[in-house]
């Protein structure tokens, strides 16, 4: 295979692996009213299998860094990816909510591999100074995949009923896995020396929490951020449940939202260049809550109709588009040897927080989303305060966490948050 072409294949290969989780999130989404109604359950409980996916996806950034450091890249992914797929075939077969609720949860921790070591991989097979340009190619992929893929499952619902979503998953899946054991070469050898006792990757995971500047905008990311989660798993109840909608409509108007946010992750490498950081994230977050305030005044008086509904999410949704890549850039701005395992950290409260307080969406009845409402409110009054406590502490850098003195790290911050805009759309089919 000559080169150009081999690395074509690699990159489309990683871009495909980076996509499986958003799509395993957006894909079903049309499918809530058709599952509610065949498990003879409420919209909400199915949207619990969303709250269950994400919690698998946050614990699994913890684990499978250090494993993919030691076993290589391959085997951690055949096992995550194998897990997947049997998960998918057995979410298709779930005779009721909570055997969906829980198999999602499995699904998620093996399909977590797929991004973690996707990322990984762009170091294994391409040079430093091409990185960049090979990570702005695969999140091209995942920008892509909030604007697809609820269409094309609202196409299979319509065509072969709810099911046929987690079975054409497994065989996406499927043909993934053989690709990478039968033609993609092991990027990284595996390392013994990596320690996989649970003491020295705890005590390592406490001294990154302590750090004021991580515990500030980490925290305060994301609450922030838990709007967005918020968002997909009581999307399909605001639009289909509540003001019913389509499942072709609201296919349309989730692609339209998602715009949003990636279109404000991607103005904000613009940004960038005239303001901080910091001032980009506290005005993007003052910006979140007042959408939000004014959001719930609305509707408890109920005056807003699905035109201002849709105006209201996407501003809100936009306001986090500008905080996740500048909260991501200002929490890991004070590590370098320790990096890694503050991304997954990072990773793991983002997710997280989003997957516990989306579990919130469960008071929300399909004829009363005011609940969801709320919860996009609380958390972001929440994120607003943590980082008007924290922030006095948080910028002041300990010296010897950084590779920079203190006064050129607001450039570094700046130059992080850009590359974030760029990845920062990964989770929004999160």
């Amino acid at each position: 295979m000559p080169a150009k072409r081999s690395n074509l294949f690699i990159i489309s290969l990683l871009g495909a692996l980076s996509v499986i989780s958003p799509f395993a999130i957006d894909m079903y989404l049309p499918a809530f009213e058709q599952i509610a109604t065949e498990l003879a359950v409420e919209p909400t409980v199915i949207a619990l299998t969303l709250s269950s996916y994400f919690i698998g996806l946050a614990l699994g950034q913890v684990f499978y860094g250090p494993l993919l450091d030691r076993f290589g890249r391959k085997r951690p992914l055949l096992f995550g990816l194998g897990l997947f797929v049997l998960a998918s075939i057995g979410c298709a077969l779930a005779p009721d909510a909570n055997t969906l609720i829980a198999l999602r949860f499995v699904q998620a921790i093996g399909g977590c591999v797929a991004q973690v070591a996707s990322i990984a991989m762009v170091r294994d097979f391409f040079p430093a100074k091409d990185s960049a340009k090979v990570l702005s190619r695969l999140f091209l992929f995942i920008a892509v995949s909030p604007l697809l893929a609820p269409s094309i499952g609202w196409v299979m619902v319509a065509a072969a009923g709810w099911k046929s979503v987690f079975l054409v998953m497994a065989v996406i899946v499927g043909v993934i896995l053989a690709l990478i054991q039968f033609l993609l070469p092991e990027g990284h050898k595996p390392d013994t020396s990596i320690s996989l006792k649970p003491g020295p990757i705890v005590a390592e995971y406490l001294t990154i929490i302590r750090h004021p500047r991580f515990a500030t905008y980490a925290f305060a990311g994301a609450l922030s951020f838990a709007g967005l989660f918020t968002y997909v798993a009581g999307s399909p109840i605001i639009f289909i449940s509540g003001f019913r909608l389509s499942e072709g409509t609201f296919s349309i108007i989730f692609a339209v939202l998602a715009v949003g946010f990636i279109g404000a992750s991607q103005l904000n490498v613009v940004l960038l260049r005239w303001a901080t950081s910091e001032t980009i994230f506290f005005s993007a977050l003052s910006g979140q809550v007042v959408t939000a305030l004014v959001f719930v005044a609305g509707a408890a008086a109920g005056w807003w109709g699905l035109g201002e509904t849709l105006a209201l999410l996407f501003v809100f949704l936009s306001c986090v588009g500008l905080t996740n890549p500048n909260a991501s850039a200002l929490a890991l701005s004070p590590f370098t040897k320790n990096a890694g395992s503050a991304s997954a950290l990072l990773g793991f409260f983002q997710l997280g927080f989003g997957a516990l307080i989306s579990v919130g969406i469960s008071a929300a009845t399909p004829q009363d989303s005011f609940p969801i409402i709320v919860i996009f409110a609380v958390t972001a009054v929440c994120g607003l305060a943590v980082l008007l406590v924290g922030r006095r502490a948080a910028a002041v850098v300990a010296p010897e966490a950084v590779s920079t003195p203190s006064e050129p790290q607001e450039s570094d911050d700046a130059q992080v948050a850009s590359e974030s805009s760029e990845e920062t759309s990964v989770v929004s089919s999160s």
